[in-house]
């Protein structure tokens, strides 16, 4: 009977980084070699769009109603950081959830929160659905 385990990927070796821009993995690729410390971005469209002031607000945001919370694993939800930064305007923090989910994900590259699922911390690149955001513990 032949082994059927699960088998890793065949690129889990390869070094990675975080995209500058969207939080996202970018993994080395050999036409990288020379110039694999000056990767910065996973994409054009990352590099054409920067990160921009709305970006930076939304890390604020976050980190400011994370900190804000009593408890000790208390989490938010990336839309109340989007609410937050849209103000008052009805529907209009619909637009920035990607913003909102990338700024989480520039966050936990610096090391200030964890993205968690069903109560465990997932991988940031990976994560699909439902996401929370709670302060790293050695960020408290």
């Amino acid at each position: 009977m032949p082994d059927r385990r699960h088998k890793s990927t065949p690129n889990a070796h390869l070094p990675t980084k975080p995209c500058a821009v969207c939080g996202r993995s970018i993994t080395w690729r050999k036409k990288w070699e020379r110039d694999w410390e000056n990767i910065r971005y996973c994409s054009d469209a990352c590099r054409r769009a920067g990160v921009t002031d709305t970006d930076a607000a939304l890390e604020l945001a976050i980190l400011r109603l994370l900190r804000e919370l009593r408890a000790a694993d208390a989490t938010i939800c990336p839309s109340q950081a989007a609410i937050a930064v849209a103000g008052n305007v009805p529907e209009a923090w619909r637009p920035l959830m990607e913003p909102a989910r990338a700024a989480a994900r520039r966050l936990v590259d610096k090391g200030q929160i964890d993205i968690t699922q069903g109560g465990r911390v997932v991988d940031p690149s990976t994560a699909r659905g439902p996401i929370r955001l709670r302060l790293r513990r050695s960020a408290r």
